[in-house]
């Protein structure tokens, strides 16, 4: 792809830009709404992604992905990032994390976020984040697909969590992305409180006690509106105000939820008390059903407001649930992502496989399931082709490949296809799968190599979805195949890798071992 920049294509016209549909077209191009939901485990919901229902499927109630889910396609092998920084820079450049070496999750400027080991020392990943233009050391710069969405002639909306980038860098606000409208979307990862009686995080004079308090959402204060539910409120005042433009939108819901605090959202928590949960347990079922109340209001407003069948509905999360006991400052793990091994932080499939759901009106068979897989760059270019902007530049190679096949019914951009995950960084919780490692998934085999131990696992994922039998000594060959492609992926695309404090000396790459 051409890497020259798209400086000319932001002063231009939007009837001049590239690839535009003529004015009385415009109109006519797709609605799209990306449901971004934080740290939601593929089975967090009462929408079962395997063969079978779970436990979990059988406690928690997700009536609006239900619904969503009869109106498009369930993708069962959607994969992200394990951590949700890697993965939401992927989002917005294109680029896979191993080349924008966004590793670990980002927060103050210059400061990284790694736990110290005794062993390793970690790299001088992008701890900065990404960011649009350069200058910002220890930063991946990228062009934004929402900037070219806008070049388009869409309305573009961000509404809840970004973290693209540190405080204090460019890449901190969603505006500089393309973004016309922010509403509450910061450098932060987290949350510092969901309950309007706290303010979200801020005093009774208006100082916000952590670095995540969720900003913008004043008038809520002091009120029993849970964050949630408040965001919800200024999407819906965001979009009734997109429809008076006459032009197409994008939305991009990314809630907070269902991130730590486990704050009890009081609407829905007797009745996950009267089911029998823990009180944490029960705390955190809320999160999950306040996050599905939400989908199903911006549901209602598309069909309210008859732009439901020109709407394009994404439904993604960004790692997977938190299952790692040492995690939690609350209690013991509230989810094990079962049948999935570990979860967020992991290579694992707990930690990188998610809930995905994509309705496309006219489009996308209704009530299907595509067992195909496909990783969170591949939104780039697939948001794109959906909005019908084609021939853009980018100043960075784009990684992802458009799954825009597999709801059309025209193709299989997963076919001989590898998938590959980086994690060089001590995350700071253990657990199977959890810091130093690398892995590569090609067909049914999934290879994890450690860098600081050179222990290499081989997994039958059709077979054995909960990676419960090593086969690597059963296929050497296997092993040796897919440690050379993650080698050379590895070192194509500039990655890093941890180094041995005793020697100095890098760890070997995974074919190197």
């Amino acid at each position: 792809m051409d890497k020259r920049i798209l400086l000319p294509l932001a002063i231009l016209p939007a009837f001049q830009a590239g690839n535009m549909q003529a004015a009385g077209e415009t109109a006519k191009r797709p609605n799209i709404i990306l449901f971004m939901v934080d740290d939601m485990g593929w089975e967090d919901t009462s929408l079962p992604f395997w063969t079978e229902k779970t436990h979990y499927n059988e406690v928690y109630e997700t009536p609006n992905m239900e619904r969503l889910a009869r109106q498009g396609v369930m993708f069962t092998e959607a994969y992200a990032s394990s951590i949700s920084s890697p993965s939401r820079c992927s989002l917005i450049t294109g680029t896979n994390a191993a080349r924008h070496r966004v590793t670990n999750w980002t927060l103050q400027k210059d400061k990284t976020t790694d736990r110290k080991d005794s062993l390793l020392d970690i790299p001088d990943w992008n701890y900065n984040g990404v960011s649009q233009v350069p200058g910002t050391n220890n930063t991946f710069v990228g062009t934004s697909f929402v900037q070219l969405l806008k070049n388009s002639g869409y309305h573009t909306i961000h509404c809840g969590k970004a973290h693209f980038g540190a405080i204090d860098t460019p890449g901190e606000d969603p505006h500089h992305w393309g973004f016309e409208v922010n509403i509450a979307g910061h450098a932060a990862g987290g949350l510092a409180s969901y309950l309007g009686e706290e303010n979200y995080g801020h005093t009774k004079d208006g100082k916000p006690t952590s670095l995540m308090s969720i900003p913008g959402l004043e008038k809520y204060w002091g009120t029993e509106t849970f964050a949630t539910e408040a965001l919800t409120l200024e999407a819906i005042k965001a979009l009734d105000k997109a429809k008076k433009y006459n032009q197409p939108f994008y939305l991009y819901m990314s809630h907070y939820a269902i991130h730590i605090p486990l704050n009890k959202d009081m609407r829905f928590y007797e009745k996950y008390k009267k089911k029998g949960m823990t009180d944490h347990e029960a705390a955190y079922a809320t999160l999950i059903e306040g996050m599905d109340k939400s989908l199903g209001d911006l549901m209602d407003w598309l069909e309210k407001n008859g732009e439901a069948d020109n709407t394009i509905t994404i439904f993604m999360s960004d790692n997977g649930g938190l299952a790692s006991e040492s995690a939690w400052r609350d209690g013991p793990p509230h989810t094990q992502n079962y049948p999935l091994l570990s979860g967020k932080g992991s290579l694992c499939e707990g930690g990188i496989r998610e809930p995905m759901i994509v309705s496309w009106p006219g489009v996308a068979q209704p009530n299907t399931r595509c067992d195909k897989y496909l990783l969170i760059e591949d939104f780039y270019p697939t948001i794109l082709e959906m909005a019908g902007v084609k021939d853009y530049k980018t100043v960075q190679p784009i990684d992802g490949i458009s799954f825009v096949p597999l709801l059309t019914g025209t193709g299989d951009p997963s076919k001989g296809r590898s998938l590959f995950w980086n994690m060089p960084n001590n995350w700071g919780n253990d657990g199977p799968g959890i810091n130093f490692n690398c892995a590569v998934r090609n067909g049914d085999w999934k290879l994890i190599y450690y860098y600081g131990t050179g222990k290499k696992e081989l997994f039958n994922i059709s077979d054995d979805i909960g990676e419960k039998n090593d086969l690597s000594t059963r296929h050497p060959e296997i092993v040796k195949r897919l440690s050379q492609e993650l080698g050379d992926h590895l070192r194509k695309v500039d990655a890093q890798r941890p180094s041995f404090k005793a020697t100095g000396k890098a760890c070997p790459w995974p074919d190197e071992v």
